[in-house]
């Protein structure tokens, strides 16, 4: 078979420290001549002249600390071939101090070999791989129990590591698909099946390889494309809005009807954009491009574009999931995280701790509010708004996230299950706050007929630049010159003083929201009418708004093009009229609510 025709599969090799997993490699390497013409002869040379004894694993050795420390630190990858196909085998850090690195190396691979000391038997790290393993999704999984030569290849040993390792694998959900007694250094059952191991009649390690199967291709998988940014073109009259990002699976073409998720924004594909490149009807998966779509719709980045006729990505923001901790502060109940799933980030918080699994021991029971650094758990969950993903079983490219504790990831997991739950984290939020919140000892009725007006909180919204500050002040100076009591505050005044520990930037605009909404309850219960501007606020935003505000209500102004797909504002602009004009229709707007109570506009 044609080299270049070969299929091509990724495989990770994991274990504790100093269980061999090197030298497995090394001797895959060694054994199927895949080593640069004398290179074995070279380490050999070496290491007699230093008066070392040879290892194969000195074959992988590509960082001077790896040698003079003995462990592997980073992932090193090793090219090798069968008659079947090509393999890159990814050796995995071993070490607990070098866990991140593990699981940056085994996220792309597609079968696993996991090594056990048969002297040494299944040790702490052993079962913390094999949830790791569970967690990156690799379904096809082969136990290695390496060093059988040092047991004098007893099948006992061999059968009681069997026997154990698979009773703890079996909680996590992986099922191997073999266990092979192997003793690496000296090739016992890793090119062919040996006489040392009469007891044994599987595959040896090079067969297994060959029996794995080799994954869907990501381009024949249903359409996931995460948008990156937006690109906005004003100059020489260029209308055009490119939506950007890396096709992660599938393929997307002009004409395609897609949708926009969590948005829900239908449309279809009118061009597909390539920088420098030379200009093409359809894209590929791991294809960087651009599109435009008919019509024109606002999104954020972060949105994930999928086919209409395909099966699309779940929506929520309440999930259960697989995750490992890194962090050097623990994992907390309540807490704010960010959570980064494809190229979404937004605020997440920890709400249940369902159970923490033990990797010392053979315990899956162990129940506690908090996961501490380098432990396992299933948890429950909450974004401040809904997220688009996969089950990592269906679609692997959008089904693994990090969280991210202080400007560093700290875990990484895999969503399991959707929670579909109407009381969110938000509206229990704001019944507890409700309910113990002290009022004042001057009703609101009373303040009504001082004001000659009920409170009422004014958004109003549209794109940068539209006019909407100018609308908000002389909206203001009229009420006010009319003796009204009212209060137009500026977001960037919000910004610089209230939420001057928050960054602008996604997801800490979630947050700006949330402290505003929380802000309104406080003015609204003072009785004025106060006034604010959102430049290219989403349904969510004022979704949270209108509920933080509650028991006051939110009259919403939109000016211009509507970037909403379900909230419908209660006063839509779209026309380019003056701010007067516009200031006349929302104080009508307000006299038809009842707002004024003695006031003829």
């Amino acid at each position: 078979m044609n080299e270049l025709m070969k299929e091509q599969m990724n495989i990770v090799i994991v274990g504790h420290v100093d269980h061999g997993k090197s030298t497995v490699i090394g001797r895959l390497l060694a054994d199927t001549n895949s080593l640069p013409q004398g290179k074995l002869e070279q380490v050999k040379a070496q290491c007699l002249k230093n008066a070392k004894p040879f290892e194969y694993a000195f074959l992988l050795d590509a960082l001077k600390d790896e040698q003079s420390q003995g462990i592997t630190i980073d992932t090193a990858r090793s090219f090798f071939k069968t008659q079947k196909r090509n393999y890159i085998i990814i050796d995995a850090p071993g070490h607990i101090e070098f866990l991140k690195n593990m699981v940056t190396g085994a996220a792309r691979a597609e079968a696993a070999f996991l090594v056990i000391d048969a002297k040494e038997g299944i040790r702490e790290n052993s079962r913390r791989h094999g949830y790791l393993v569970s967690m990156l999704g690799i379904r096809q999984v082969v136990i290695l129990v390496n060093k059988m030569d040092l047991v004098n290849f007893d099948q006992k040993v061999f059968e009681n590591i069997k026997k154990e390792y698979t009773e703890f694998l079996s909680q996590i959900n992986v099922v191997p698909q073999n266990f092979i007694p192997i003793a690496a250094r000296d090739g016992v059952n890793i090119a062919i099946t040996s006489e040392e191991t009469p007891w044994y009649n599987g595959l040896s390690v090079l067969s297994e390889l060959d029996s794995f199967e080799k994954q869907k291709d990501i381009n024949e998988l249903p359409l996931r494309f995460p948008i990156q940014d937006i690109y906005k073109f004003t100059e020489y009259d260029d209308e055009r809005r490119i939506y950007a990002g890396t096709v992660l699976s599938g393929k997307i073409a002009v004409g395609d009807k897609v949708i926009f998720y969590p948005s829900e924004k239908e449309v279809i594909v009118k061009s597909i954009e390539r920088f420098n490149a030379p200009k093409r009807d359809e894209a590929h998966a791991e294809e960087a491009i651009g599109i435009t779509v008919e019509p024109q719709v606002y999104v954020r980045p972060g949105e994930l574009v999928a086919k209409v006729e395909e099966s699309k990505p779940k929506v929520a923001s309440k999930f259960k999931a697989n995750i490992f901790w890194m962090g050097k502060a623990p994992l907390i109940i309540g807490k704010k995280y960010k959570l980064k799933i494809g190229t979404s980030q937004i605020a997440l918080k920890l709400t249940d701790v369902l159970r923490v699994i033990d990797a010392s021991e053979l315990d899956s029971s162990k129940t506690q509010d908090h996961v501490n650094r380098h432990e396992v758990a299933e948890c429950l969950f909450e974004t401040l708004k809904p997220i688009a993903f996969d089950f990592i079983t269906d679609i692997e490219q959008t089904g693994h996230f990090v969280i991210v504790d202080n400007y560093e990831i700290s875990g990484g997991g895999i969503i399991t299950e959707e929670i579909i739950e109407s009381d969110s984290m938000l509206q229990q939020h704001i019944r507890e706050r409700e309910g113990l919140w002290e009022k004042s000892g001057i009703s609101a009725v009373e303040r009504e007929k001082l004001y000659k007006h009920k409170a009422k909180f004014v958004v109003i919204t549209g794109a940068q630049g539209i006019g909407k500050v100018a609308v908000a002040k002389e909206l203001e100076c009229d009420l006010f010159q009319n003796g009204f009591k009212v209060y137009y505050l500026g977001m960037k005044n919000v910004v610089l003083g209230l939420d001057e520990d928050v960054k602008f930037n996604t997801p800490d605009k979630d947050e700006h929201i949330r402290r505003l909404g929380e802000l309104a309850r406080i003015m609204t219960d003072s009785g004025l009418i106060f006034i604010t501007t959102i430049s290219d606020p989403d349904d969510y935003d004022l979704e949270s708004l209108k509920a933080l505000n509650a028991p006051y209500e939110i009259l919403t102004v939109n000016v211009g093009e509507s970037n909403f797909s379900k909230f419908i504002p209660d006063l839509n602009i779209k026309e380019r009229v003056s701010s007067k004009d516009i200031v006349t229709q929302i104080k009508e707007l307000l006299f038809q609510k009842e707002i004024f109570l003695d006031y003829c506009i």
